[in-house]
């Protein structure tokens, strides 16, 4: 049986107000890429509010510490104790321990993060870029980690949408109070409008200490937190983010030079 040749329709011209929006979004792509170059994040009257509310506070009281407000950002979290640490950069670089905030939820225990509905908050060497801030987020405002990172890929590790966030709850997530995490986000939003394209967040089981490690010794993740232990020793030392690469399935923790921080994608 010979098939049938197929019938072509007869092309449609553009609608009028499809031209339009053609041409409206060719005048504003020089906009909207400068917008993407400047490294703002995303804003909502929810985040305005928060940043308009707690910028005053925070440029006084980093003021008194010898910081600044838009200064590069660190951030390090630990499980125990649970809290997430901003360190800030001083005018030569080094980053300073800022503010503490207690982490009110977190769900799992010690040991990273290694299958998608585990429960289990993630460990290891993350980086946030403006695009990651989440600031109409159902719990209050957040931000993506970004697991999982090439480590965690190259592990077979998987999961997504592992965030810092308000409303103090949490599955799989570091959940903060909602004035934290307000505090937390003006710091990071600040830093980014600052020139900052991303910033790094560490998260550790507890401080990397030999003492710590020491009372984990018979700990099925020790290994994993043995390969961690450089980054935390590292920058008490320097006051410098450590580059980071995945060579392998393996972490490896490189010194850092002056204004460069790197954790693997």
């Amino acid at each position: 049986m010979i098939p049938l040749r197929p019938k072509y329709r007869r092309r449609q011209k553009p609608s009028l107000g499809a031209v339009l929006i053609a041409m409206l979004a060719f005048l504003c792509l020089p906009a909207l890429l400068a917008f993407a170059e400047a490294g703002t994040p995303p804003s909502s009257r929810r985040s305005d509010a928060a940043y308009a509310a707690h910028k005053p506070k925070l440029e006084r009281d980093l003021a008194a510490a010898g910081l600044e407000l838009g200064r590069p950002v660190y951030l390090r979290i630990t499980k125990q104790p649970a809290e997430l640490t901003a360190y800030v950069a001083d005018a030569d670089g080094a980053f300073k321990a800022f503010r503490s905030w207690p982490i009110c939820s977190v769900s799992g225990g010690l040991g990273p993060k290694m299958r998608e509905g585990d429960g289990q908050a993630p460990e290891g060497f993350y980086k946030v870029a403006p695009a990651q801030m989440n600031p109409a987020s159902s719990y209050h405002l957040s931000f993506n980690l970004g697991y999982p990172n090439a480590f965690d890929r190259a592990n077979g590790r998987t999961g997504s949408f592992l965030m810092v966030h308000g409303s103090c709850v949490s599955i799989g997530c570091f959940a903060m109070t909602d004035p934290g995490i307000e505090e937390i986000w003006t710091l990071m939003q600040a830093a980014f409008e600052g020139g900052q394209s991303s910033l790094d967040v560490h998260i550790f089981p507890f401080a990397m200490t030999g003492d710590n490690l020491a009372a984990h010794w018979g700990s099925e993740h020790l290994s994993f937190w043995t390969a961690l232990a450089p980054a935390w020793t590292g920058f008490e030392q320097t006051g410098r983010v450590p580059r980071v690469k995945v060579s392998g399935k393996a972490y490896q923790v490189l010194g850092a030079h002056q204004g460069e921080t790197g954790a693997p994608r």
